[in-house]
């Protein structure tokens, strides 16, 4: 470079460093950082989104309430009750799905209202806060250790509002599962599908089914922790009738089964909201070709 070239060169760069353009350069700059875009998909008057803020948050939470407490059998502590939100430490940590109906009344404060919520947690970021959700009821470690070179992502605290349990709305919850599951390149999906009711004598036909038609192979099983497994394994195979144990599954574990997901070894009962719990373990490799065809490799059946 010719010494006319090189002052002419740093000149520009002093001008660029002056107060009143530095504003418009790192704007500029910042152009090729933004953040993702919270919405995840739409169908019809329905929008599915990821929460900001912790006031999108307490809205799923107040969601989570009315579904599991009010209206549900879970036990609320005087904190929540108070608060009237269902809430942990894991919230903070954790990115909130939220279904969202455009076409319903806004409330009070002119929003309008969350009808569906699914809490995901990536294991990255489980890792630097302690763990998951999952590990208080289920070993998970050896299953995660098992694929050291795969991601996996916790699905969580899922509920809908009763009028909304169709098919438009899961359907769009699942967009948004899997278009935030392409979004990070995960590979697992892991979480506790709960079945109503903590007498697992109760729900022998639909446990005993899950154990002997949709238990994980060996590479993907986990067990219940031993202090808390309860016995999923009480029917004999040729005693029971897959239609009606069908009929008796929760429509979320049916979900996940159509999906490709394995179930855990033993069930969990979980007194605090009143239900048995099992293990679902999906790799995003077991989920049946139908389904990534119908939301699109590339979750673009429902994009906004």
């Amino acid at each position: 470079m010719q010494n006319g070239e090189l002052a002419r060169s740093t000149q520009r760069l002093i001008q660029m460093l002056r107060p009143e353009h530095v504003g418009t350069a790192a704007q500029a700059a910042m152009t090729w950082f933004k953040p993702p875009p919270a919405t995840l998909g739409r169908l019809g008057a329905l929008e599915v989104r990821l929460a900001e803020g912790k006031r999108e948050v307490k809205r799923a939470q107040k969601l989570r309430y009315r579904v599991f407490y009010r209206d549900g059998t879970a036990i609320a502590d005087a904190a929540t009750l108070l608060a009237r939100r269902d809430k942990d430490a894991f919230d903070r940590i954790c990115d909130h799905l939220m279904v969202i109906d455009h076409a319903a009344k806004p409330s009070m404060s002119g929003r309008q209202p969350v009808v569906g919520t699914y809490r995901l947690l990536r294991q990255e970021v489980a890792e630097r806060n302690g763990g998951f959700y999952t590990e208080n009821e289920f070993d998970i470690a050896s299953l995660i250790d098992r694929h050291a070179g795969l991601r996996f992502l916790e699905l969580g605290r899922s509920c809908v509002l009763p009028r909304y349990r169709n098919k438009r709305t899961v359907e769009l919850l699942w967009h948004g599962i899997w278009t935030y599951v392409r979004r990070h390149r995960l590979d697992v999906m892991i979480g506790c599908a709960s079945f109503e009711g903590t007498d697992p004598g109760r729900l022998a036909l639909p446990l005993s089914f899950l154990h002997h038609y949709a238990q994980a192979p060996e590479t993907w099983r986990a067990s219940a922790h031993p202090s808390r497994r309860v016995e999923m394994n009480r029917m004999a195979k040729e005693a029971i009738n897959p239609k009606a144990a069908l009929h008796e599954l929760p429509p979320l574990i049916k979900g996940y089964l159509r999906l490709g997901a394995f179930i855990g070894d033993g069930a969990v009962i979980d007194h605090q909201f009143g239900t048995t719990d099992v293990l679902i373990v999906m790799p995003v490799s077991a989920i049946s070709a139908r389904y990534i065809e119908h939301f699109g490799v590339d979750a673009t059946r429902h994009a906004a």
